[in-house]
């Protein structure tokens, strides 16, 4: 099975937001997020991908359909906790580009899609003229009874991609768990690379 990649910006993301939407909305639903999302609030998501400036979405395309996206943009314009972790250690904003997803239905995984985003936004990245690359993973304690038995993190494959664990650079973003009626706080520990 062969998957096209496209990278889009700006109004060309218009179309596309009910079908990242829902593809968010069913990816983070997994472990380890498990996302309760809400349609309203993907899509004003995504609207700020198609309006910020420096943004990309790197798309995965089966035919007419969209299996996969990874998000990136200028540190400077993303997410308040994700610039203040970084100011508060001594890195400056202005040198990242910050990577702030990347979801694969799990049927097409293993099959390159997530080499070829890494690959596109870090492109991207030094178009822009950014220094360096970065990414954070929600941090879950293995222990967890939810874990499924079959999880494989991906810390293996984002140090082949050339990525280094910071686990003391964290953030914290809220969001409602499935079956949650109220957000909750959720750690998140970054990842880097030099570009």
């Amino acid at each position: 099975m062969s998957l096209r990649i496209e990278t889009v910006t700006g109004e060309d993301l218009l179309p596309k937001i009910p079908a990242l939407s829902r593809l968010r909305a069913r990816v983070f639903a997994e472990w380890p997020y498990l996302y309760q999302a809400d349609p309203e609030e993907e899509a004003r998501y995504i609207r700020l991908y198609m309006e910020g400036e420096g943004a990309a979405i790197v798309l995965a395309w089966d035919g007419g359909e969209i299996v996969g996206a990874a998000t990136c943009q200028p540190m400077l314009a993303t997410h308040g906790p994700v610039r203040s972790a970084f100011e508060a250690a001594g890195r400056k904003p202005a040198d990242y580009c910050y990577f702030g997803e990347s979801v694969l239905l799990r049927e097409y995984r293993g099959q390159g899609a997530g080499v070829a985003f890494f690959r596109e936004r870090e492109a991207h990245a030094r178009s822009l003229e950014l220094s360096c690359a970065t990414f954070c993973g929600v941090v879950r304690n293995p222990n967890d009874p939810r874990r499924p038995a079959d999880y494989a993190p991906l810390d293996g494959f984002w140090r082949k991609r050339g990525y280094t664990h910071h686990p003391e650079l964290s953030c914290i973003f809220d969001w409602r768990e499935l079956g949650d009626d109220r957000e909750t706080p959720h750690t998140l520990s970054f990842w880097t690379k030099a570009l």
